[in-house]
């Protein structure tokens, strides 16, 4: 699971931000296809300022430690990762890309194209922002135009809920799912050709067989075997994480998966700090604020906790806001059988915590705690949201479904929200045990409450941002936080401690009830953006201050 994405799941987007409410939630995605007009699609009026507010970064590492052999390798890896991004062009969007991109004359508005993977503002909650473009279809392009949620629900055909496929409509006009490894079997195939190259340069031998198996599940749609493979991966230097796996894009139903990739390299300094605290998580799983039937899955305990630098992004985890954390696998048996890893992308951390957090705090914290907002607190955030996705449950009570399956468009937003609260859970627990020995409860608490901030601005569409919507207004309504004449915001520790555990039984409960209307309900009511907040975020706008950041990347920034 992505966190902003930190995921910092609290983390990432917006303008004036991104518009102040959630707008009126859609039953059925009816919305044909938008098509541009004749003209050359240009920026609707007023929306010249959102151009500006992601912040450029080179996305640069040292590599000088590789072997010729493994940069060799890179270059493939990345070769691989660019095929992914143009199938999530086509899962995302489906027009041409490169035609797409030509007709915008202006360059700014071009690259703001490019950025959002088509003419919808993925931090505006999902507005278009180009002429000739209607709202974006909720299903995007998992789903014919046409379909309605009824039609879909009413139907009966293989791998409904599919993962990997994609829904169309037979010459009949029935619905019927089409495997992705057959919907893009060229591209899939050239994807697995460059794997399998590349794991022929690979001097770590567990890491050149995950790649080949992964190039077979490029062709079968069988993940599983690849997931087990890369949670036993321990001692490669060099990372891929490539294929079809996050939901969010499926705002239909959260179903089914998009293609993207990170091509990583690891810091080992950093990941010899980190590697104790996932050996916490079964202790940390039977102490969770809820009754004992919601914790009664125990989560593996062959995890790790790993910090890197990426290098390239592609597809879904390069479209809008960026992710600056990891938790995979998603398959639930692989999590329950090997737990998961966590991916700690240190390099993209930074820039958002020194462009985007600080100038954030400065705005909206009180003077007296800001010195409380620190990088250690929002690394250590982040990774905690990561290693709290292992946390929980995954199947519902009644055994009738995954969380996933059962809580469907909301299950997303619903599991960000779970991860950073019970990631501050764990924080609690793991600083009076005396484990963590940097800093104080009370950084951890600002620095979060200033990254509730920083990730409201993603907007509705973004399952991160909507997390964070809930829980601020879950936050507010329980007096975690108290805010001055000026607009400035002041934590409440004792308060924010129990309003902690308070949400964190709510959402624990949601998930294994699989309540789908108690979670709808919840996402109307504090999901959205209120008048308080939405002026109180206009001020980062008024100060310039950036809602995320966007990549020069590839291989003439890295030398290769």
């Amino acid at each position: 699971m992505k966190f902003a994405k930190i995921t910092l799941c609290m983390a990432m987007a917006s303008g004036l931000l991104i518009g102040c409410s959630q707008p009126a939630k859609q039953t059925e995605q009816t919305t044909t296809q938008p098509q541009a007009t004749a003209s050359a699609p240009e920026l609707l009026q007023g929306l010249g300022s959102r151009l500006d507010i992601y912040y450029p970064v080179d996305l640069s590492s040292d590599l000088s430690h590789l072997s010729q052999r493994q940069k060799q390798m890179l270059s493939l890896l990345i070769d691989a990762a660019k095929v992914m991004d143009d199938l999530f062009w086509k899962q995302a969007f489906g027009q041409d890309k490169a035609q797409f991109l030509q007709s915008i004359q202006d360059d700014k508005v071009r690259q703001f194209a490019d950025i959002n993977y088509g003419p919808w503002d993925r931090l505006n909650g999902d507005k278009p922002f180009l002429s000739g473009f209607a709202e974006k279809p909720l299903g995007a392009e998992f789903y014919p135009e046409d379909m309605s949620k009824a039609e879909f629900e009413a139907s009966d055909f293989a791998d409904k809920q599919g993962l990997y496929s994609m829904v169309v409509r037979d010459d009949k006009g029935t619905l019927k799912a089409i495997p992705y490894s057959q919907y893009f079997k060229a591209e899939l195939t050239q994807a697995a050709d460059l794997l399998r190259q590349a794991a022929e340069l690979a001097d770590n031998a567990a890491f050149g067989q995950y790649l080949s198996m992964r190039a077979d599940a490029l062709l079968s749609d069988d993940y599983q075997p690849s997931d087990m493979a890369w949670m036993d991966m321990k001692t490669n230097p060099i990372e891929l994480v490539l294929g079809p796996i996050e939901t969010y894009e499926d705002q239909l139903y959260g179903y089914r998966a998009a293609f993207e990739a990170y091509v990583l390299i690891k810091d080992l300094a950093w990941s010899d700090k980190l590697a104790k605290y996932a050996a916490f998580l079964p202790e940390l799983q039977k102490g969770l604020p809820v009754d004992a039937a919601y914790k009664q899955e125990m989560p593996g305990s062959d995890a790790d906790l790993n910090a890197y630098d990426v290098i390239y992004y592609a597809g879904h985890s390069n479209a809008g806001s960026k992710t600056i954390a990891i938790n995979l696998p998603n398959d639930e048996q692989v999590q329950l059988e090997k737990g998961t890893r966590r991916l700690q992308l240190k390099n993209a951390m930074r820039a958002k915590f020194d462009h985007i957090l600080v100038p954030i705090a400065e705005q909206l914290i009180v003077p007296e705690q800001r010195q409380h907002i620190t990088f250690d607190a929002f690394f250590a955030n982040t990774m905690f949201h990561e290693v709290a996705h292992g946390l929980g449950i995954k199947n519902t009570l009644d055994g009738s479904a995954t969380v996933r399956q059962a809580l469907k468009e909301h299950a997303s937003a619903l599991e960000e929200g779970k991860a950073d609260i019970l990631g501050l859970y764990m924080v609690q627990q793991l600083l009076e045990k005396g484990e963590i020995t940097e800093g104080t409860l009370e950084d951890y608490y600002v620095t979060f409450m200033a990254g509730i901030f920083r990730s409201v601005r993603f907007g509705a569409s973004s399952a991160h941002g909507k997390a964070n919507m809930i829980r601020f207004n879950f936050f507010a309504e329980h007096g975690a936080f108290s805010r001055d004449e000026q607009g400035l915001y002041k934590v409440d520790m004792a308060k924010m401690g129990q309003a902690i555990d308070a949400l964190s039984n709510l959402i624990l409960t949601l998930q294994g009830d699989g309540d789908y209307q108690g979670v709808d309900s919840l996402v109307a009511d504090k999901g959205v953006i209120k008048a308080q907040l939405a002026d109180d975020l206009a001020k980062l706008t008024r100060a310039n201050i950036p809602v995320d950041i966007t990549f020069k990347q590839g291989k003439a920034v890295l030398g290769l």
